[in-house]
């Protein structure tokens, strides 16, 4: 674990997939066609904490979706990538756009189109859903599941890495 935290200390971005990290990986569909997902409350607090102690929070996901539009606005994230069918190439044009070298990123991912990522960011991480060649390729296996707390799960350990996650806390205890 000290590896895991010595490489969340560097972190300066965090790129979470959408379907399996997320949400729990369901996709629900109104007989209209629209697509409805659940998103963690918890999670997303999270990322806002994250975000408020300076890591940069980036979506990255190959499928498209309005909720996931409205979930990044709601939590204030710019960097959306819908609809990504390389995401490589995404993470690539991002690292050109932010300045960023790619040890300073970490990745959440769930599946087997997440490892091109996983492969070249500083912190690979993922959900226990995922499959056995992806987690042999996770710096860091969550313990809670996607939409289930996993996104706050990992910002809460960068955050402790980082040493702003008591700072992050003691606005909620005055």
């Amino acid at each position: 674990m000290q590896a895991v935290l010595g490489k969340a200390r560097k972190i300066r971005m965090v790129i979470f997939d959408v379907d399996g990290v997320l949400t729990d990986g369901s996709l629900h569909f109104m007989a209209s066609g629209e697509e409805i997902k659940t998103f963690s409350s918890h999670d997303g607090h999270g990322m806002k904490m994250l975000k408020a102690s300076g890591v940069e929070l980036a979506i990255i996901t190959s499928r498209e979706s309005r909720c996931v539009a409205l979930r990044a606005q709601d939590l204030g994230i710019t960097l959306v990538y819908q609809g990504a069918k390389n995401k490589l190439q995404v993470f690539e044009e991002l690292l050109v756009k932010l300045e960023l070298d790619a040890s300073v990123c970490a990745y959440v991912g769930d599946d087997l189109v997440d490892l091109p990522v996983m492969l070249r960011c500083g912190l690979p991480v993922c959900v226990p859903a995922a499959p056995a060649l992806v987690k042999k390729h996770a710096d860091y296996v969550t313990c809670l599941e996607g939409g289930h707390g996993a996104v706050r799960e990992v910002c809460e350990m960068i955050m402790l890495a980082q040493d702003t996650l008591h700072a992050q806390q003691a606005a909620y205890l005055k």
